[in-house]
């Protein structure tokens, strides 16, 4: 009966080994397998159009742009100082001395700068794609895939989609749940103005069209990153 008992336990031993194995195996395989999977689906989504993504423009419930007042161009503060903006999200004003990096085009809340480093980029010619905290997960990784299209030649590759949190800002617009902004160079009696287009829904489409109305030589330092 012993005897019985120790090979029951022994090949009881056994399979346990062989499964944990095998999850082993499987998990390392995965593992593996999930950074190439997203290299191969990059280089897919590099080779398309931003506006295959997200809807067309006529469905994506977007307002006409704004003619913000625009200033603050160089007006540099301390990090750390929090800044009211005078328009949510902000398209213009004074922001920290230093950008966010200009090789990184998609941020989530768990690795987004602050709002006055990303201020500073708009002013050497970025577009940003604010959008809310609170957008659900399909549509930030509609955008996520957009940060990473082919964009408009007229945009220079300055392009940047970071979430913003209610509490940062002013109200949006019923039922807006992005907004593009830009920071345009002074006119020629030396007035600059900054830009937002709210839009209910995400739209590569859309953006395409607001990238290349105020694209980025058109800046305060268009030669600036």
């Amino acid at each position: 009966m012993i005897e019985k008992m120790q090979r029951e336990q022994a090949r009881s031993d056994r399979r346990r080994t062989i499964l944990i194995v095998v999850a082993s195996i499987v998990i390392g395989l995965a593992i593996i397998a999930y950074p190439a999977i997203r290299l191969i689906q990059d280089s897919r989504t590099k080779n398309q159009a931003l506006t295959d993504f997200g809807v067309a423009a006529s469905a994506a419930s977007c307002d006409a742009p704004t003619n913000d007042d625009g200033g603050g161009t160089q007006d540099h503060r301390p990090d750390g100082e929090k800044i009211a903006y005078a328009v949510s999200p902000p398209s213009s004003g004074p922001h920290y001395a230093n950008w966010a990096p200009f090789d990184k085009k998609f941020y989530t809340m768990d690795d987004r700068p602050a709002v006055e480093h990303l201020v500073h980029n708009l002013e050497h010619g970025y577009t940003i794609l604010w959008y809310k905290d609170t957008l659900p997960k399909d549509q930030i990784d509609q955008i996520e895939k957009i940060s990473k299209s082919k964009l408009p030649d007229s945009s220079i590759g300055k392009f940047i989609a970071a979430p913003f949190k209610q509490d940062e800002g002013k109200g949006w617009p019923e039922g807006k749940n992005l907004a593009f902004a830009h920071w345009s160079a002074p006119g020629a009696d030396q007035k600059s103005f900054a830009h937002r287009q709210f839009c209910g829904s995400v739209s590569g489409e859309a953006l395409k069209q607001f990238m290349e109305k105020y694209p980025a030589a058109d800046a305060q330092e268009p030669n600036g990153g």
